[in-house]
């Protein structure tokens, strides 16, 4: 991995990064790549895959409910409302 290849993951990403952050982002890298060697080179062969006879049992849906149904009444219990939807506060 080279300076350009983080400065190309930093565009993508859209955040700014100083030279400093960039040569440290390289240094970090290659140590996460090469962890990330050390994972592929593990032999999963013999390794069993299965759950076992543990399972997750659905019951049959025999009477789904039609989408909307509940809304006016979900709404009504709201705090807050706009165009159909709970109004929250914006937390970003």
């Amino acid at each position: 991995m080279e300076i350009k290849d983080i400065e190309n993951l930093a565009n993508l990403s859209r955040i700014e990064l100083s030279e400093d952050e960039k040569n440290e982002l390289l240094d970090e890298m290659d140590s996460v790549l090469g962890f990330v060697d050390q994972i592929q080179d593990v032999k999963i062969e013999d390794l069993k895959t299965e759950a076992g006879e543990l399972r997750n049992i659905m019951r049959e849906d025999n009477n789904p409910y039609v989408g909307g149904e509940f809304t006016d009444e979900i709404l009504a219990e709201a705090p807050d409302t706009q165009d159909g939807f709970v109004k929250v506060k914006k937390i970003l």
